[in-house]
């Protein structure tokens, strides 16, 4: 799998936010197919940080539905991967410079 493909986006919240500050912890949602390695090794690449640690867990898909003037409007949210990157001490990712 190519680094570009692995990291989609990085989650922003106050809850990674806090992680962020305290504990050198960042999320990014990344491919499903991506394993521990390939995620540090894009980290690394893309932001040019020291990786300690990657923790991932996967969220399953969700039903959703909606009442609408038509009807009953129901659909899948598709299921993603989170990965919760930590980072050397003294090292920082700049997420809001993209903004």
């Amino acid at each position: 799998m190519k680094l570009s493909e692995v990291l989609i986006k990085p989650v922003l919240s106050e809850k990674v936010n806090a992680q962020s500050e305290k504990q050198n912890r960042y999320t990014f949602i990344v491919s499903r197919k991506a394993n521990k390695l390939e995620i540090k090794k894009a980290v690394e690449d893309f932001y040019g940080v020291t990786v300690k640690d990657v923790n991932t867990h996967t969220l399953p898909s969700k039903q959703k539905q909606r009442f609408t003037t038509s009807g009953l409007l129901v659909g899948r949210k598709p299921a993603r991967k989170k990965a919760v990157v930590t980072v050397a001490d003294g090292e920082t990712i700049d997420l809001y410079s993209n903004i």
